[in-house]
């Protein structure tokens, strides 16, 4: 694609598509999604090398690398994700109310695709398949427009995609990848005739960007900025597994740990207890006063006085910041403050702090007594998802199949027609 034009061809060719798409049965649909899984596990050196390419050119020590590779079992693992999500439920064309009206005229509600979906994100290819899949099973067609760090393995996994599409007579525009040029991006968030919702996947600068400068519909996705809280009744051998867990398993997702939130009568016993594995991953730590003098004492070497900026900072890193509370109530406060509402835990054994914690806490997700880092489509048992949606309308937590659907009502009638209501002033 050369010129501006070009994009919106691309964008009308899609929106075609999408007839064709939801029109398939829910057997057709599963088929088809099934074939794809197939098809990269038969294609996984063409993936392989593609993304040899793409990783080729980013720095080692960038934390979005970990995102961009891709290996055998990765690939593995996105066949499998795909697959989960060719054996779910359909979405689509369930009836969600029927009734009869005193006139005769019969009342159906039911979900329909949302016609075309699209989607701007980050370094992360396996995006590619989980929205392709969820889109293909749920009916919708799809753009994508992938991130330049990702752009040869995006292109290898679509024209896989296209043969299968193919294979099945169906127009290769049902799963539309735009170019990375960043010169098409403006015209994508404001092609509203073509595409009917956009959902912003990556960091918080690329989400509020989306937010701010799209005229379709959009869920924000992605960024997560999460606490974990460790009360004084916690059992703190199992908050320090679960703290170590969420900030070091994998660090570049938005579900892991950010800010370890420790409650002043367990602080000087906890904090120890985390610095040795936490060092061993070079975590730079960002203190409050008190914890900067309990871990000085302990001679963490990856230490740093907390600034102001340092809380609500989603590091995607192995960083984290700390912070002692007085109380519960402090803590409360201090995530209601810095939370972006994706996932927030507890770690506490007495019941009503946790029922309290849990109850006032608003986030997509709240833990008691586990890692956030379970907040996942696939996890949950979702098969996959397009992203994890921190707003409050339409969805919240993992945006996946079953949220990929709109509404329709259809009416039925023999010749009903509405009276006039001779109260009403039609010329108001």
């Amino acid at each position: 694609m050369t010129n501006t034009d070009s994009i919106i061809q691309s964008l009308q060719k899609a929106k075609r598509a999408s007839k064709k798409i939801a029109l398939l049965s829910d057997d057709e649909r599963s088929k088809l999604v099934n074939a794809i899984a197939d098809a990269l596990t038969q294609n996984m050196h063409k993936i392989l090398d593609a993304n040899t390419q793409d990783c080729a050119l980013m720095n080692n020590d960038n934390p979005k690398k970990d995102r961009l590779i891709l290996t055998n079992e990765r690939l593995n693992s996105i066949a499998d994700d795909a697959k989960s999500i060719a054996s779910l439920p359909d979405p689509t064309r369930q009836i969600l109310l029927e009734k009869t009206l005193d006139n005769g005229l019969k009342l159906k509600k039911i979900s329909v695709p949302l016609g075309v979906v699209g989607i701007i994100y980050e370094s992360r290819p396996n995006v590619t398949v989980d929205v392709a899949a969820l889109c293909l099973r749920s009916g919708n067609a799809v753009v994508l427009r992938g991130g330049s760090d990702a752009e040869k393995s995006n292109q290898a996994i679509a024209s896989i995609i296209h043969d299968v599409l193919k294979v099945h007579d169906l127009p290769t525009e049902i799963v539309t990848l735009l170019p990375t040029d960043r010169k098409f991006v403006n015209e994508l968030l404001t092609a509203e005739e073509y595409i009917d919702i956009l959902i912003p996947r990556g960091s918080k600068q690329l989400i509020d960007f989306v937010r701010e400068n799209s005229r379709i519909p959009t869920i924000e996705t992605g960024a997560g900025v999460c606490h974990t809280f460790v009360d004084k009744s916690a059992a703190l051998d199992k908050a320090k597994n679960i703290v170590i867990n969420a900030k070091i398993s994998r660090p570049s997702v938005c579900n892991s740990l950010d800010t370890i939130l420790v409650h002043k009568d367990v602080a000087e016993e906890f904090l120890p207890m985390i610095t040795e594995e936490l060092s061993q991953f070079k975590v730079e730590i960002y203190a409050d006063h008190h914890s900067y003098k309990i871990l000085s004492e302990e001679k963490y070497p990856h230490l740093q006085k907390a600034k102001e900026e340092d809380y609500g900072r989603e590091f995607l890193d192995y960083k984290c910041s700390i912070k002692i509370a007085n109380d519960l109530q402090q803590a409360l406060e201090h995530i209601e403050k810095y939370s972006s509402k994706h996932s927030e835990a507890i770690i506490a054994e007495d019941k009503e702090t946790v029922e309290t914690f849990l109850q006032n806490v608003d986030a997509a997700s709240v833990y008691s007594n586990a890692s956030t880092r379970f907040t996942d489509g696939g996890v949950f048992g979702l098969g996959a998802e397009i992203g994890i949606s921190t707003q409050k309308l339409h969805a919240r937590g993992p945006f996946a199949l079953e949220k990929l659907v709109t509404e329709k009502w259809v009416v039925r009638g023999d010749g009903q027609i509405r009276d006039a209501n001779p109260q009403i002033n039609l010329t108001i």
